[in-house]
């Protein structure tokens, strides 16, 4: 690292656990985001921030005034553009010595697997079930490690697949596809604007602990809060032996 981003860092680099080691990966490390809304928004910041040297940010969709409550990589002006220009213009202004490649469709079938598998990290920001299934596999396939989080009215969820580690559950071993696309969404059901921001903000701290080495990752586990109540609970999840993603039969013809 060069003296500008030694004191662009340094209270990370004060951090026991992160110190240059810590931060010099996170400078090479290649991050997708997928989803700029009101997730992916405190994610691309706040990665962008950390020092995280290449995001991928992928999103179709234009800004919309009635994103501008929760999602607050955009401005009023932004009003109309892509999510990922306004998202990259946000991140640069923060941290110009970013790298922000933009993929401003929706990434399906073999065009996700190669986006998945350019990076270290995944974050997943979307808002249905069909784009969380597809990235869970994905991500499978190609062990890259899974930030998921997920946010409506007050509530809030977050956890971490990490498909290095065999051990580890997957998305898939918690939901499944039965549940269809019927699920609840902001326009809607609502959401609580610092809901998302939080959600957010967590999904970004938990790609830095998995690319840094820095703590403990939710890897396993499953973060639930209630904001009206300030209720936080985290569950252990366990891995579905039989699961058609990650389980002992994954990929077999039965």
């Amino acid at each position: 690292m060069h003296d500008e981003q030694l004191l662009r860092y340094s209270r990370h680099i004060l951090l026991p656990g992160m110190d240059v080691e810590g931060q010099e990966r996170l400078l090479k490390a290649r991050v997708l985001v997928l989803g700029v809304g009101g997730l992916g928004s405190p994610v691309a910041l706040y990665l962008a921030a950390s020092g995280v040297g290449h995001l991928v940010l992928v999103d179709d969709d234009v800004v919309e005034l009635s994103n501008l409550q929760r999602q607050i990589a955009h401005q009023n002006a932004d009003v109309g553009r892509l999510k990922t220009e306004s998202g990259r213009d946000a991140a640069l202004a923060l941290n110009p010595d970013v790298c922000v490649e933009l993929i401003s469709e929706r990434l399906q079938g073999e065009a996700l697997n190669r986006a998945v598998a350019s990076v270290d990290l995944v974050v997943d920001c979307s808002d249905n079930f069909s784009t969380r299934f597809a990235l869970n596999e994905a991500c499978a396939a190609a062990c890259i490690p899974l930030v998921s989080g997920a946010a409506i009215r007050g509530e809030g969820q977050l956890s971490v697949f990490d498909f290095r580690d065999p051990a580890s559950p997957c998305y898939r071993c918690l939901y499944s596809p039965d549940t269809g696309d019927e699920q609840l969404n902001c326009s809607e059901a609502g959401v609580l604007a610092p809901i998302v921001g939080v959600i957010g903000s967590l999904q970004a701290l938990e790609a830095i602990k998995v690319l840094s080495g820095f703590g403990e990752p939710l890897a396993g586990r499953l973060m639930l809060l209630d904001g009206a109540t300030m209720d936080c609970r985290t569950l252990k999840l366990g891995k579905d032996p039989s699961c058609p993603v990650c389980g002992a039969t994954a990929g077999k013809k039965t």
